[in-house]
């Protein structure tokens, strides 16, 4: 998986604006309207209690030992991370305000954080009222975690438990709510969905709830000649030389990167739409057709894929978007570069299909077949391409 020079590219617009889908709540992060009460307000930081100066060290030090397998743990137990996705407010704030403005959901709950990092969300639901917090963390990251509620006082409240939420057992039967930030690249990537599915079934109360309960994700298509020229022809002439095997490769590579919303061609289309409190584990796995009509006419160098999340058991619907008419965030979009130029007119269509599945051999990667078709009055074309996350 790609990604592009570090930027700050792309629109910080607030909104999300002619995506003919439904809007979640917009949360204007930096207005009046989004302070908090008074009493959930804490002296000390996410800064305090996360970040470091050096994104590459790592809790606890190195383990030897350690193989690939252990990667993507290993990964979450670097304190970079963690600042990245802390520092995310759209993402950040966004949970803190789902959770303070909305205490009636926590207030004498038990809840199950999954996937805790470095707590801040079980520190949210305790501020909250809720009765106790089980924070569940399988990087070394746990350790800092526990230091982290110690310091700030919810020793009684949060009880930290370091280890594979398919291994642990929680001191409980049952929980009331179950709250993750399980999101990655693409919505699915790193599968982590999975983790919190399983924790569903085997904890979560009859009419308990999970936060975020819905996620969707969709499909647009953007002209992108610079740099798709950057990336990808780059290797027809390297020096001199003929490289293009590692161009057929790296267009297999999706690449996640800011968007501008300027590039963009078409309107959006939902692919899927995840019922997090309904659905089966299989069910992220799926075919999705789509059908994208030119907004003007242009070229089309790639599709994009994006996500929205939404909180629907709160008093107001609320949620974010993580496309390209939106506020940035960590996760940005994901860019599926295309083998063809097509050369589209306004109110033609570009239709085809997106397969997505998990690796057979590491399920948290992520497969990704396209297939699409255009019949215009200067392209006719159709194609076939598969894509890896990895």
């Amino acid at each position: 998986m790609g990604r592009r020079r570090s930027n700050n590219g792309g629109s910080s617009s607030s909104s999300i604006e002619n995506n003919n889908h439904p809007q979640v709540t917009k949360l204007c992060i930096d207005d009046d309207d989004n302070e908090l009460p008074e009493e959930m307000i804490t002296p000390t930081t996410d800064q305090s209690m996360s970040e470091a100066d050096n994104s590459t060290a790592v809790v606890g030090g190195g383990d030897d030992d350690k193989t690939s397998a252990d990667y993507y743990f290993d990964s979450y137990s670097h304190f970079g991370i963690h600042e990245e996705m802390l520092k995310d407010t759209v993402r950040t704030k966004t949970y803190q305000n789902v959770i303070y403005k909305n205490t009636f959901l926590f207030k004498d709950k038990i809840v199950l954080d999954v996937g805790a990092g470095t707590g801040i969300l079980s520190l949210f639901c305790a501020k909250a009222g809720a009765k106790h917090v089980y924070a569940i963390e399988c990087s070394q990251m746990a350790d800092m975690a526990k230091q982290i509620v110690e310091t700030n006082g919810f020793s009684n409240v949060i009880t930290v438990l370091k280890g594979k939420v398919e291994e642990i057992e929680l001191p409980v039967p049952k929980v009331d709510i179950i709250i993750s930030e399980w999101m990655g690249y693409f919505l699915l990537f790193e599968n982590m969905l999975d983790t919190v599915l399983y924790a569903r079934n085997k904890w979560l109360v009859n009419d308990g709830i999970v936060l975020p309960d819905k996620a969707s994700l969709y499909v647009t298509a953007i002209e992108d000649h610079e740099y798709k020229e950057d990336k990808i022809e780059f290797w027809n002439d390297v020096y001199g030389f003929d490289m293009k095997c590692i161009k057929k490769q790296s267009i297999m590579e999706p690449l996640v990167d800011t968007v501008d919303q300027n590039q963009i061609v078409t309107n959006c289309q939902l692919l899927k739409t995840m019922d997090i409190l309904k659905m089966a584990s299989g069910d992220v796995s799926f075919t999705a057709p789509f059908k994208l009509r030119a907004e003007r006419s242009d070229y089309i160098h790639a599709l994009v894929a994006y996500f929205d999340v939404s909180f629907t058991q709160c008093h107001k619907l609320m949620g974010f978007s993580t496309g390209p008419r939106s506020r940035t965030t960590h996760w940005k979009q994901t860019v599926l570069y295309l083998e063809d130029v097509l050369t589209i007119c306004e109110g033609e269509v570009l239709s085809g299909s997106m397969t997505v599945s998990q690796n057979k051999k590491n399920p948290r990667d992520v497969d990704i077949t396209l297939k699409y078709e255009l019949t215009g009055q200067r392209s006719k074309i159709s194609g076939t391409q598969h894509y890896k996350m990895r």
